[in-house]
């Protein structure tokens, strides 16, 4: 069974993948510096506006992968409002005890897993790896050879899949059998790993002789079959953050969804 994945494109995948990369880096590091709830609130809408509004996925297929979001919400938020430390009690009962502070803390961690996940996410269902290297070696001016392995090692990956089936159904075929317990565990690991093992080795040798055959190790000025550049699309993603950041900010201070201000 084939799964569909077709996606509308947007303005989002007309982005520089190196411009992509780069700001939502800055994000990531921008995000650790952020104490106040409020503005993180305000942070991950702004970033789910891009993720459910723009990846150019059908709606259904966007909410399904907002499910992990909400578990990962869940899951780290209620293990600081469960059992976290304060001085405003509002339960506690056994081990469990929830203040005030541990509330807005992981409420606080809850959200900076959200924008992390969701920024991430985003980056993944609107930029496609080839054109992601290329940008790295085009305008990051990353060396060919680190570039190309890596996409040689990402084709790579549905090649072994396919060879894993291959040994799993010719084992079958034959009625191999293995013996029960650890000892099964052990056989199989072993049955599945060599063969595959001795086909990546020969497999990797190949591809680095021909890598040095067509002179990816050059130093030398290079050409490429794709050409990324520039657009007008990345000045309006940095835009984007640019005015949306200081008004989350702003909407923070003057319309705050919590008392509390720094939960530091």
């Amino acid at each position: 069974m084939q799964l569909d994945f077709t996606y509308r494109e947007t303005w989002m995948h007309k982005i520089n993948p190196s411009v992509k990369l780069l700001t939502l880096v800055f994000l990531f590091l921008a995000v650790l510096f952020i104490h106040n709830v409020s503005f993180i609130v305000n942070f991950t809408i702004m970033t789910f506006v891009l993720f459910l509004g723009f990846t150019g996925h059908p709606l259904k297929r966007v909410l399904l992968i907002t499910i992990p979001f909400l578990i990962i919400f869940v899951s780290t938020s209620s293990s600081m409002i469960l059992f976290g430390q304060g001085e405003t009690t509002w339960f506690t009962f056994g081990l469990i005890h929830i203040s005030e502070e541990s509330f807005y803390r992981g409420i606080h961690i809850g959200f900076r897993a959200l924008i992390f996940a969701s920024l991430g996410i985003t980056f993944a269902l609107t930029t496609r790896p080839v054109f992601l290297f290329y940008s790295l070696m085009q305008q990051l001016k990353v060396k060919p050879k680190y570039a190309y392995s890596f996409m040689a090692g990402l084709r790579l990956i549905p090649i072994m899949v396919e060879e894993f089936q291959t040994i799993r159904m010719a084992m079958k075929v034959r009625g191999v059998t293995h013996e029960k317990g650890l000892k099964k565990i052990f056989q199989k690991v072993k049955a599945y790993s060599i063969p595959m093992l001795a086909q990546s080795i020969r497999r990797a040798h190949r591809i680095a002789v021909a890598m040095e055959a067509k002179r990816f190790s050059s130093v030398e000025n290079r050409t490429y079959y794709y050409q990324v550049s520039y657009s007008k699309y990345d000045l309006l993603f940095v835009l984007y953050f640019v005015i949306m950041i200081p008004t989350g900010y702003w909407l923070s201070i003057y319309y705050p969804y919590f008392s509390i201000t720094d939960i530091q």
